[in-house]
C-alpha cells in the first residue's frame, strides 16, 4: 500500500513563493472539505478550487488542522509527536455513539431487561470478537467451528483454534481482572494470554521485544511489502509507561480526551509500538475494549469491531497508514475507528430486532406457561431457529454462565416435556431439538 507522503506546513512554505503562500493563507474558509478528512494522496487527484494549485490548497488545510491539532504523548521514531483533531465529521461520530452507544427501548428489551438474557448476549459478543480478531490475523478456523469449540470448552486442535480460544480468554481476563489502572505488567498479562502456545519462540509470550532482536514489521496484505517498522526495542518499556500513564488521566495538557477518542488512541498506539513478536492487533483490540469498559461505555462489550474492520481489512491498514504519512495525525483513524463503531451499533441494533421478533414468536407459543426459565427460552429460541443445533450441558453452562447441575435441570426439563431428544454421543449426552418442535410447543401450551 504506497501512500504519498503529506507535504508538512514547513515543506510547502519552502516550496511556494511569498506570492503563493500569502494566497493560499488567504483563499476564503469555503475552499475546506467539510465532507471528508482528506489525506494528500487523495487531495493530489482532485481538481483543486479556483486561482489555487494543489500545494496552496493543502497548505491552507494544514494550516488550518495546526491550530486544532492536540498533541499526543505518543511520538514517532524520530521523536516527532503525534495529535489529533476534532472536526465536525468526529463530532457528529462522537454524538451518534453516545446517544446510540447509551441503550435505547430495544437494548433495554433484549439485553439489559433480564439478568439471563444479558449474559447470553455478552458471551455470544465475546465469542463473536475473539473469533474474528484471530481471523484478521489468520486463524482459519470457520466461524462455526469455533463457536462450538468455545461452547463446548473442548481442547484446541491446532494453532487457529489456539488462537481464538486464547483471544477469548483475554477478553475475559480483560473484563474480570485487569481493574481500572492500566500498567505495563497487566498489558504483558494480556499478551501473554492472547499468544500462549501460538509463538514459535514459547518464551516470548507476555514480554516485550529486546534491543538483540530484529523488530517485527508490519507488511502490505497485496503486495508483502513494509508500510510500518516500529520504533527500536530500546524505546519500549519507556514507551509502554508513557501509553499507560495516558490511558489512566482524563485531561492531557490540560485539555480534555474525549473517553471513545482515547480508546482508539491506545489502539493505535500500541499498534503502532508493535511491541511484540507477534500478536499485537489482538492486544490492542482488547485494550480499546479495556478503555471503553472502564470509561463506562457498557454497551461496547456488544459490538464485535473485529467483524466489521474483517469486512474491510484494507481500509484498516490504510488508516494507520494514513497518520503516519501525515506528519503523525491520527485523526484519520480516529474518524475511521468510529465508523467502525457506528457500523457495529447500527449491525447490534438490527440483530437486536431480529432478536425480539423471534422472542415473541417463541414467547407467543409459550405465553403463561410459567415452568420455564429464561435460560430455557432462550434455548427454544435459537432451537426454533437452528433446528439443527446439538446442545450439550457443557455448551448451555458456557453459554449462560451457570453450573454443570443448573445446566442438567434445564435440559432435562426440556426433555421431559418432549421439547428436546437426548441422546448419548461418544461419552456424552447431547441433546437436539424435536422435529416437530413449533407443533409441539403449539401443542404444550394450548
Amino acid at each position: 500500500m504506497y501512500l504519498a507522503k503529506a507535504p508538512s506546513v514547513a515543506d510547502l512554505m519552502g516550496s511556494l513563493n511569498g506570492q503563493e503562500a500569502v494566497a493560499a493563507m488567504m483563499a476564503p474558509a469555503d475552499v475546506m472539505p467539510t465532507d471528508r478528512y482528506l489525506h494528500w494522496d487523495k487531495l493530489r487527484r482532485l481538481p483543486p478550487p479556483e486561482h489555487l494549485s494543489s500545494e496552496q490548497w493543502w497548505l491552507k488545510i494544514k494550516m488550518a488542522r495546526s491550530d486544532e491539532m492536540r498533541l499526543l504523548p505518543l511520538t514517532s521514531s524520530e521523536g516527532e509527536p503525534f495529535g489529533f483533531t476534532l472536526p465536525d465529521a468526529v463530532l457528529r461520530q462522537l454524538s451518534y455513539i453516545d446517544q446510540r452507544g447509551a441503550g435505547e427501548v430495544v437494548m433495554e428489551e433484549v439485553v439489559t431487561s433480564e439478568r439471563e438474557a444479558g449474559k447470553r448476549f455478552l458471551v455470544n459478543s465475546l465469542m463473536e470478537e475473539a473469533i474474528r480478531s484471530s481471523q484478521l490475523e489468520g486463524a482459519t478456523t470457520s466461524r462455526m467451528v469455533a463457536k462450538e469449540l468455545l461452547r463446548s470448552g473442548r481442547p484446541p486442535k491446532d494453532r487457529s483454534e489456539l488462537m481464538i480460544a486464547n483471544n477469548y480468554r483475554a477478553l475475559q481476563y480483560m473484563r474480570e481482572e485487569m481493574g481500572d489502572v492500566l500498567s505495563p505488567e497487566s498489558i504483558l498479562e494480556l499478551h501473554r494470554i492472547v499468544t500462549e502456545g501460538t509463538l514459535d519462540d514459547a518464551e516470548a509470550a507476555g514480554r516485550l521485544q529486546r534491543p538483540n532482536e530484529q523488530r517485527v514489521a508490519v507488511f502490505d496484505r497485496d503486495d508483502g511489502k513494509p508500510i510500518h517498522v516500529p520504533p527500536p526495542a530500546e524505546q519500549l518499556p519507556e514507551r509502554m509507561r508513557l501509553l499507560c500513564e495516558f490511558a489512566n488521566r482524563k485531561n492531557d495538557q490540560g485539555r480534555f480526551v474525549p473517553p471513545v477518542v482515547r480508546a482508539i488512541l491506545l489502539h493505535f498506539w500500541l499498534a503502532y509500538d508493535h511491541p511484540f513478536e507477534d500478536g499485537n492487533g489482538r492486544t490492542a483490540r482488547i485494550l480499546y475494549f479495556w478503555a471503553m469498559q472502564k470509561s463506562g461505555y457498557w454497551l461496547a462489550e456488544y459490538l464485535p469491531i473485529s467483524r466489521v474492520i474483517r469486512k474491510a481489512p484494507t481500509q484498516y491498514a490504510r488508516a494507520f497508514v494514513e497518520a503516519e504519512t501525515d506528519v503523525g495525525d491520527t485523526t484519520y483513524f480516529v474518524i475511521h475507528q468510529l465508523g467502525v463503531i457506528e457500523q457495529a451499533i447500527a449491525d447490534l441494533h438490527l440483530y437486536l430486532q431480529h432478536k425480539i421478533e423471534q422472542m415473541r414468536d417463541v414467547e407467543s407459543l409459550l405465553q403463561g406457561d410459567t415452568d420455564l426459565n429464561g435460560r430455557q427460552l432462550a434455548l427454544l429460541t435459537n432451537a426454533v431457529r437452528h433446528p439443527g443445533n446439538a446442545y450439550s450441558f457443557e455448551s448451555h453452562g458456557r453459554s449462560h454462565r451457570v453450573s454443570h447441575e443448573t445446566a442438567r435441570t434445564d435440559l432435562g426439563r426440556l426433555v421431559n416435556r418432549g421439547l428436546l431428544t437426548k441422546r448419548r454421543r461418544g461419552h456424552r449426552f447431547v441433546f437436539e431439538p424435536a422435529p416437530d418442535l413449533e407443533q409441539r410447543l403449539k401443542e404444550s401450551t394450548s
